[in-house]
């Protein structure tokens, strides 16, 4: 008879985790696949529907959203069709590996294939990083992995009723001067999710959606700041952030905070908790008024009949399908 000699190592584990008073739990890592399709392509970055000629993964900006647990071995191929000019690449904050290898760009026609751990829990930006750099990210390629800690929820880092993903970028209009955009000159508006004023209908009467939640729920806000050059103050108007997570890791906790400043390309957990005794809203916004009422200015409506749905399972990006109008941005 065969002995599965991992098997045997697994159960001595437990048996003496048990005799020590510890935790008998065994938390198995798993390989989680993620392909990326680059595609220089336009996108509406408004709610009226104005189109901008993107760099995007898989068409949409931001990307997917990547979710792994601490441990999780990531097995990720990045696709570049010939039908593309540019060579592209994908720089995950959340990887330790080779700048030039796994990170090196790939041609037109080309893919490139590699693994890596997700060691340390937390919420990372990734984007390409291909040359100029400042063009691809400004033009659309960047997203959120988020890594959950293996140890799940606890006192400190409690499960929340809803979560959502935000992410901010600049806008430059001109998507060919990326000498402008290492100056920091020509951006006009500042993008969240990919659209200006996107869950915005106060500033926007075209805005198609807000963030909603229940009164009284903990909403947890995934965000990252995708901004090419300028750092983020993120504030909640008319409320607190309860806890903060500096690089969405549980040990890096702070309480009670008003305004956090964000760096540019720095990413965090933000959590809030609203009035559990009736309805109030909530504008999550950049406080630098340039970028505030040029676009990132997020509405959460705490509301009874909140949609059941919202914030939950695969729904924690909301993208408005707004159909693309005749004016373009070149």
């Amino acid at each position: 008879m065969k002995i599965n000699s991992k098997l045997v190592k697994v159960g001595v584990a437990a048996l003496v985790a048990a005799g020590l008073g510890l935790s008998a739990t065994v938390v198995m890592a798993k390989t989680v696949e993620v392909t990326m399709t680059a595609k220089e392509t336009p996108v509406v970055i408004d709610n009226r529907g104005t189109e901008y000629p993107a760099w995007t993964f898989d068409g949409m900006v931001p990307g997917k959203v990547v979710r792994v647990k601490e441990g999780d071995v990531v097995d990720f191929k990045l696709i570049n069709p010939k039908s593309n000019k540019e060579s592209h690449s994908i720089d995950f904050h959340a990887a330790e590996v080779d700048v030039l290898n796994e990170f090196g760009p790939v041609k037109p026609g080309e893919t490139k294939h590699f693994k890596f751990e997700a060691k340390r829990a937390g919420v990372w930006m990734y984007h390409c990083g291909a040359g100029p750099m400042v063009q691809h990210i400004a033009r659309g390629m960047y997203g959120v992995i988020i890594v959950d800690p293996k140890e799940g929820y606890s006192k400190k880092f409690p499960k929340p009723d809803r979560e959502y993903v935000l992410i901010q970028q600049q806008f430059f209009p001109d998507a060919g001067d990326y000498k402008a955009m290492l100056e920091n000159r020509g951006w006009t508006n500042s993008l969240i999710n990919g659209k200006i004023f996107h869950y915005d209908p106060v500033h926007d009467p075209d805005a198609q959606a807000v963030l909603q939640a229940k009164p009284g729920e903990r909403v947890r806000i995934y965000f990252v700041n995708a901004n090419v050059n300028m750092p983020v103050a993120f504030h909640p108007i008319a409320g607190i952030w309860d806890r903060v997570y500096l690089n969405g890791n549980p040990e890096n906790v702070l309480y009670d905070m008003a305004t956090v400043n964000v760096a540019v390309s720095e990413a965090g957990i933000f959590d809030i908790v609203s009035p559990a005794d009736r309805p109030t809203n909530n504008a999550i916004v950049d406080h630098t008024m340039s970028a505030a009422l040029r676009g990132a200015i997020t509405v959460l409506m705490n509301k009874p009949d909140a949609d059941p749905k919202a914030g939950k399972g695969d729904n924690i990006l909301i993208r408005s399908d707004i159909k693309p109008m005749k004016h373009h941005v070149k």
